[in-house]
């Protein structure tokens, strides 16, 4: 199988080993280890680094550095063999990602290092690429099995060294130099490369990445980045580095972590942003993370020029237009169980509290009144629970409901499995009638805005709890303050509110503010660690899939597609309006390639198409450009 388009004129690109190929400096490692064996060499350890520090920014020389560094560490064969496998472990991110575009292309990619042979062959090998492209340098060892010293003959010993033994290496056709240190510039700048990437994915050294005069497409942070600058076609056709994550609101440092191990560029805001500041924070962003309270506008996806998937870090989408979104082919994800178990915890709390009259004999308490009675104070066994929405959080309120030993009852306006001794009522009426609690777990469309009113409360039985840990719009707040301040209602727990402040800064203001047997909470029904790095998870799975692999697996307004991971082949994404003849443009343009077709998907919904083409070669571009061109197409892209 031919896994890539033949380009012969392909640039040879030389990579250096140390804080590039792998994300450590050997000898610096070697030093760690010996120092973890013998404590009286610790030492050794702080000045072997700035050694090498100094000679990769070029403030002494190469020659130099090399020679006392080896004097200093004079490590034994067992020592180079530990050292081995620990760089074997420390193999950059974005080189580990491209592992086979080192096999699909032999000859094409090199290692220049002032390191050693004796470890750096044994690191590359994994890689496929042989002895014969590695230059390096040699150990010299005494008969005792220690190096003891640098061979001089070999011209990396010397400063100037890579220029001299890349210039001699005969390489056809252009070279490109890539590594992070000055010695690596020199290669450029010594004439015995075309062009220098400054590699930044594991240290910036500002003396090299200024060497580059401000031209940022020299700048690689990642070798994804190079690949695409040089026409390899690699894993990647897009280098993951200049993808933009955006994630707001505090999202859990798991998702931060998850994107940054998969390389892309993610910055974090802490709070929401209002419409105008998000229009302007989404300028170049293709991937944004949100939670409740930042609303993502039609205006603000009109404005978005590179966005392509969102994700609602929480249950709810009622804060994205999915309208515009599927308009301008942006997918959107969820995460609508990750977060049940806590909020249903928090309710059954929250009703043996209220049960209790613990709010108000807490408050008295802390103002020094003892008030010891049990008047107003019940147990919740054998009481009735009327669950309103009998969704993931609703049915499983219900099972420990049960446990606790109340009666279940509860209302849907869709069918819904029915789980233990609970009972579905048909007539919302009739279950606020019966109902001692009432829970509300309705989602937040428009239709549910308040779902709540005078009207509702009225029909509740005197002296029954209420507690919304949904929506905040779905409860009238005004009408809710008259029937707890009039008895009707003998408590209640109000976690989510019409109006939130965006930040822990802001005021928070309302009629509820106050009154007696009443819990209100700042919207932390999911607020729990294990929730928020279940959605996490979640959520950054959802995007990662549909980024990595073109998954569309729980999406809320696409076709869903689940795919494996592209293997030995390249993928065409191609998203559209749901039009007729775009199928048949698309096959007309395999055909005209010659491109052979290994899996084809099409799945649709009303509004939108999803094509996911494999095909067991590479292309020329103007088979993207024609794809791209095709009649309806909202968004296309191609994974390798």
């Amino acid at each position: 199988m031919n896994a890539s388009f033949p380009q012969p004129n392909l640039a040879t690109v030389v990579l250096d080993f140390d804080s590039t190929f792998t994300s450590v400096e050997a000898l610096d490692v070697l030093a760690e280890l010996l120092s973890a064996a013998d404590p009286a060499r610790h030492a050794d350890v702080a000045q072997i680094k700035t050694l090498t520090d100094q000679a990769m920014s070029g403030e002494i020389s190469f020659a130099e550095a090399l020679n006392r560094r080896v004097q200093l560490l004079k490590p034994t064969r067992d020592d180079i063999a530990a050292l081995i496998e620990v760089l074997k472990t420390k193999v950059s991110a974005s080189v580990i990602r491209n592992k086979a575009v080192f096999a699909e292309n032999p000859g094409k990619f090199r290692i220049i290092s002032g390191g050693f042979h004796d470890f750096i062959d044994a690191v590359v090998a994994d890689y496929g690429i042989e002895p014969e492209y590695v230059l390096a340098n040699r150990l010299i060892w005494n008969d005792d099995g220690v190096a003891v010293g640098v061979d001089q003959a070999n011209p990396l010993s010397q400063d100037g060294g890579k220029v001299v033994a890349l210039s001699g290496l005969g390489v056809a056709g252009a070279v490109a130099m890539v590594g992070d240190g000055w010695t690596d510039f020199e290669v450029y700048k010594g004439g015995a490369a075309e062009r220098f990437y400054a590699f930044t994915e594991n240290v910036v050294r500002s003396k090299v990445v200024a060497a580059v005069n401000g031209d940022t497409s020299l700048i690689a942070a990642s070798f994804d980045e190079v690949l695409h600058a040089e026409g390899y076609q690699g894993r990647y056709s897009f280098p993951r580095s200049k993808l933009k994550v955006l994630l707001l609101e505090n999202i859990h440092p798991d998702a931060v972590r998850a994107f940054r191990e998969e390389g892309y560029d993610v910055t974090t805001v802490k709070g929401a942003l209002d419409e105008d500041d998000l229009i302007q924070a989404l300028q170049g962003v293709h991937i944004l993370g949100l939670r409740s309270k930042t609303n993502l506008t039609a205006k603000a996806v009109d404005a978005a020029d590179k966005l392509m998937a969102v994700a609602a870090f929480c249950i709810g989408t009622n804060q994205i237009d999915l309208k515009a979104c599927s308009q301008k082919g942006i997918a959107v994800f969820n995460a609508p169980y990750s977060n049940t178990r806590s909020v249903v915890e928090m309710v059954i709390g929250l009703i043996v509290m209220l049960t209790r009259n613990i709010p108000d004999k807490s408050i008295a308490m802390h103002k020094g009144k003892w008030d010891k009675s049990a008047t107003g104070a019940h147990e919740v066994r054998g009481k009735t629970l009327g669950i309103i929405g009998y969704g993931a959080i609703g049915s499983q309120l219900s099972i420990l409901a049960e446990a606790f030993g109340m009666r279940v009852i509860y209302f849907d306006l869709a069918e819904k499995l029915t789980l233990g001794n609970a009972k579905r009522y048909r007539s919302l009426d009739a279950l606020l009638a019966e109902a001692d609690v009432i829970s509300l777990h309705v989602d937040g469309r428009a239709d549910n805005k308040n779902l709540f009113g005078a009207a509702q409360f009225n029909r509740m039985k005197d002296g029954a709890l209420f507690i919304n840990l949904s929506r905040g719009h779905v409860v009238d707040i005004d009408a809710l303050s008259t029937a707890l301040q009039s008895g009707k209602i003998y408590g209640a727990a109000i976690d989510v509110f019409p109006q939130e402040p965006r930040t822990n800064d802001d005021p928070f203001e309302s009629s509820l503010m106050g009154l007696k047997n009443l819990i209100l909470t700042p919207h932390i029904g999911g607020s729990t660690e294990e929730a928020q790095e279940a959605i996490a998870e979640f959520a950054s799975e959802r995007l990662l899939g549909f980024l990595n692999r073109g998954d569309t697996t729980f999406s809320v307004n696409m076709p869903h597609v689940q795919l494996s991971e592209v293997s030995g082949r390249h993928r065409f994404l191609h998203l559209h309006r749901n039009v007729p003849g775009v199928m048949a443009a698309i096959n007309a343009i395999m055909a005209k390639y010659d491109l052979n077709v290994l899996a084809q998907h099409l799945k649709t919904n009303e509004t939108l198409g999803y094509v996911i083409v494999d095909v067991d070669k590479g292309y020329p571009k103007e088979a993207l450009e024609e794809l791209k061109a095709v009649n309806g197409t909202l968004k296309f892209r191609s994974l390798q």
